[in-house]
């Protein structure tokens, strides 16, 4: 690989109070290596080998806000009580130590959870309907009482971010969990006003951004993840066209999100015909926002193989992608499992080490490498 090539992930970024040393930013990867919801010694080294090895901004796995059916595994960790913030707090330590940028992803996986999951098995599901994606009806639909409960407790989160020193916050809105349910209309079947249009089903990220943002000050950066794909429907579109985009993202941006991190599957994959801008885009170019693009970055073909179905990827390579940031479609580049195998990937991207990366596969997951 030529490395003039690729130099344009390596160019500093600033928005508002956020400076980066460069375009790379972890993606957030459930690990599930957090005993009782506490991240440890283990989690903090293992943010930090990123953080060392040139990442720009880490940002973390989806951590539980604090509502008994927020998550489904006792070891994904909460971001709420003693314990548990001040294992966050030890994580970002080291991160900072090491020269990094962090920020929580904050989450509620909704009614992908079934009762009877830990860490509180009591815990009925929830959402907005109380229908699951196969629109089962799995709990009774969430009173407003019960929402805004849910909202308080996502500013709660972000209180708690700022005040333990993180450099900004995630909403996960992605991916079919609670946020998204709102979104999606299948899982969505409300009349009041978090239901009907597809611009009402944004009231309830709405009312969470706005709530962040008050608990956190205007200028405490705030990223929302979306997607329009979710787990196990990836044809899923809950925008057919721009217009219908510009109708679900202008709400959210009103609200406070800083920066858009747009979840696809694929990067190079083009969002809307007629036109070769993928999802992050297509966002930036209706809200005027940073975006940070994501979607099998780094993966080869072989590679892509091991982890889901076989990909174009003769195009879903680096210099692709960093042809399309250098043209400002997007401004960070979101890598997932390329950086899950191998910590030091992005130094070795940057010192022209190709040879040297250790390529994902299945096994890559079993530990903290």
């Amino acid at each position: 690989m030529n490395n003039n090539n690729i130099q344009g992930l390596f160019q500093p970024f600033s928005t508002g109070n956020l400076t980066l040393a460069n375009r790379i930013v972890m993606a957030p990867m459930t690990r599930c290596f957090s005993p009782d919801g506490v991240p440890g010694a283990d989690v903090a080294a293992y943010y930090r080998r990123r953080a060392e090895n040139g990442v720009g901004l880490i940002i973390t796995e989806g951590t539980a806000i604090n509502h008994p059916a927020a998550v489904n595994n006792s070891a994904i960790p909460l971001f709420h009580g003693e314990k548990s913030l001040n294992g966050w707090a030890n994580v970002l330590a080291e991160v900072h130590e090491a020269g990094g940028r962090i920020i929580p992803q904050l989450w509620h996986v909704g009614t992908t959870r079934v009762k009877g999951d830990y860490p509180n098995p009591e815990a009925m599901p929830v959402g907005p309907s109380g229908l699951n994606s196969s629109r089962e009806q799995v709990a009774e639909p969430l009173s407003e009482a019960e929402i805004s409960a849910i909202i308080d407790a996502y500013a709660e989160a972000a209180a708690d971010a700022k005040r333990i020193g993180f450099d900004g916050i995630e909403i996960h809105g992605a991916h079919g969990y609670l946020i998204d349910q709102f979104f999606w209309e299948k899982t969505n079947q409300r009349t009041d006003r978090y239901g009907g249009s597809l611009i009402a089903r944004t009231q309830f990220a709405v009312e969470i951004i706005k709530a962040c943002r008050q608990a956190v000050g205007d200028e405490f950066p705030i990223v929302f993840r979306y997607s329009q794909w979710k787990v196990g429907e990836y044809t899923t579109k809950l925008a057919e066209t721009p217009e219908q985009l510009a109708q679900f993202l202008e709400p959210l941006s009103a609200a406070g999100v800083d920066i858009f991190h747009c979840s696809t599957r694929e990067f190079w994959e083009p969002e809307f015909e007629g036109s070769p801008l993928n999802l992050a885009g297509w966002t930036k170019k209706i809200t005027g926002k940073p975006t940070i693009t994501v979607g099998s970055v780094g993966l080869n073909s072989q590679n892509a193989d091991l982890a889901r179905e076989q990909a174009e990827s003769d195009q879903a390579d680096i210099e692709e992608v960093v042809k399309r940031l250098e043209n400002e479609e997007f401004d960070l580049v979101a890598i997932g499992r390329a950086l899950l195998a191998d910590p030091a990937w992005a130094a070795k991207m940057h010192d022209n080490r190709t040879n040297e990366i250790i390529p994902f596969t299945p096994k890559s997951t079993a530990t903290l490498s």
